[in-house]
């Protein structure tokens, strides 16, 4: 299922567990909004709005509120000894999408819980492997191989001749 919302002069094609940078929006961190101006919903059937699609909504949670990258606007006039700096940043609200309501259902208060990823092998075990990787392999290749050769060769230069 997806949805386009609006929001600050811009539209967005959203589906759940979505993360996505929107102009600023108030909320704090871990808090969930809910936008209302949902002009899209999709999936098994789609349903435009006229405007608006009447009681959609589309929660979200707040992850994060930041600010993007410095823009400098530099304006110079010539032969006029006229220079102008400024810096700006755009401040954004980084979202998480966790749920796209239709028939005026209302959005749960709290976030639901971060799926979990699935763990990496235990140390003991990657070292298991690794010595089977090395007992499997033909003698004399590797990094030893190497190293054995390295201490045959003569060094470059002759040793001092003592007197």
């Amino acid at each position: 299922m997806f949805a386009v919302f609006k929001t600050g002069g811009k539209q967005y094609r959203v589906a759940a567990e979505d993360v996505l940078k929107v102009d600023k929006v108030k909320g704090e961190p871990g808090e969930i909004v809910e936008f209302g101006e949902v002009l899209v919903v999709g999936g098994d059937s789609l349903t435009l709005g006229a405007p608006t699609v009447a009681g959609a909504m589309v929660a979200a949670e707040v992850l994060d509120q930041a600010r993007g990258p410095k823009i400098i606007a530099f304006k110079k006039r010539r032969r006029k000894n006229s220079r102008r700096k400024r810096g700006y940043r755009q401040e954004f609200t980084l979202l998480r999408i966790t749920e796209i309501l239709t028939e005026g259902r209302k959005a749960s208060k709290t976030a639901p819980p971060k799926p979990q990823r699935a763990q990496a092998p235990a140390p003991a075990a990657a070292e298991a492997e690794e010595g089977a990787a090395e007992s499997a392999s033909a003698p004399g290749e590797g990094r030893q191989a190497r190293s054995k050769k390295a201490e045959k060769r003569p060094s470059k230069r002759p040793a001092a001749k003592s007197k």
